[in-house]
């Protein structure tokens, strides 16, 4: 049996959790592991230039002592080099900055009202960006 999925008619508001849906990418046909490579620093790029797609690795959740295989180039992006200095920038454009936040706060849910603290900009601005209807590098509201 097919899995329909349903859309959402609930226009979002400033209150409304979003975060990056690595699902979009795989369903627009996108390589998001490819446009990920970009935002690796400098010693990471050169040791993922011949990266495989499908390179896993085992990851601990702190939290819960759970052991993971994840993607291992996106759990170096998230835990060593979306941490670095100079990552996210004031001169960011809006949509980057906010995909670039999602990696460095390891892809935790945020609503427009904390996005726009963290980036000194409009809540109403992100909000209408965000909800729009293009979506941008992934960027949707979280499941409910």
């Amino acid at each position: 049996m097919t899995e329909v999925k349903r859309v959402s008619l609930v226009k979002p508001t400033l209150d409304t959790c979003f975060h990056i849906d690595f699902d979009w990418w795989s369903k627009n046909d996108q390589d998001w592991r490819v446009f990920l490579h970009s935002y690796l620093c400098h010693d990471h790029q050169n040791k993922y230039r011949g990266f495989d797609a499908e390179d896993q690795v085992d990851w601990v959740d702190v939290a819960t002592a759970e052991v993971q295989r994840v993607d291992g180039l996106q759990q170096t992006l998230i835990t060593h080099c979306a941490k670095q200095d100079g990552f996210i920038t004031q001169q960011s454009v809006l949509v980057d900055a906010v995909f670039r936040i999602f990696l460095a706060n390891g892809n935790q849910g945020l609503t427009p009202m904390e996005l726009s603290q963290m980036l000194n900009r409009s809540p109403t601005t992100i909000l209408k960006t965000l909800a729009g209807l293009q979506v941008h590098k992934g960027i949707r509201p979280c499941p409910e």
